[in-house]
């Protein structure tokens, strides 16, 4: 599913940079873009990388 159409940037996308390390929409932005053209797609990116980071064993209990 897209999360970000401006970037073309989809929820596998997030998973992706999250089995990368990131953990942050504050990363996501910069490793993806996603929320820097027309913002619309913040909240739902937001939404998508909490659901990613929660399902990756490796960050569970991380502090970002």
């Amino acid at each position: 599913m897209y999360v970000c159409i401006c970037h073309a940037v989809t929820d596998r996308d997030v998973q992706a940079a999250v089995d990368k390390g990131v953990c942050s929409m504050a990363g996501l932005c910069r490793s993806l873009k996603v929320g820097t053209q027309c913002g619309r797609c913040s909240a739902f990116a937001q939404e998508t990388l909490k659901k990613s980071v929660a399902k990756t064993p490796v960050l569970q209990g991380q502090a970002c």
